[in-house]
């Protein structure tokens, strides 16, 4: 048996202490990437109702040009429903939904004005503490209830 036969039968392996420093380093970008990822779906989830609220003011606006007076439900604005839940995506959603995140109504209306407002549900309440309740009324004030001012980027 010649020396490079046995040097090849001795290394055939992962030894432990090569795995744990695999797993170490799996671990620490593990902990950089998940947090910033929970961000982005918040974010996202968020633009989903930023968006709503923006299409509810626009079918405001028509409606007002229509009627001469703001909707006092969404069901008169052509939405499914008055409350409006939304999942994820921007997409109506059943109550008691679990993919449901915010919950969509109008608020303060009257014949010349009316705030539209998505407060979020669930796990989205949890995790967007920084923005919370979103609001935006027929002068096009955007609002949020948490202490974060870039709320409606």
């Amino acid at each position: 048996m010649t020396i490079s036969t046995r040097i090849k039968r001795v290394q055939r392996g992962v030894s432990l202490m090569e795995l744990m420093i695999v797993v170490a380093i799996v671990g620490i970008i593990a902990s950089f990437a998940y947090p910033s990822y929970t961000r982005y779906i918040v974010n996202t989830k968020r633009t989903a109702a930023t968006s709503t609220l923006l299409q509810i003011a626009d079918r405001q606006q028509q409606f007002f040009m229509d009627n001469k007076r703001y909707a006092n439900d969404l069901t008169d604005l052509g939405f499914s429903a008055n409350p409006l839940f939304v999942s994820g995506d921007g997409a109506p959603a059943a109550v008691g939904d679990t993919d449901t995140v915010y919950v969509f109504g109008l608020a303060n209306v009257a014949a010349t004005t009316y705030t539209a407002v998505a407060a979020p549900l669930a796990g989205q309440l949890k995790r967007d503490t920084d923005c919370g309740t979103l609001t935006l009324n027929q002068a096009g004030a955007r609002a949020a209830t948490g202490a974060a001012d870039d709320c409606w980027r």
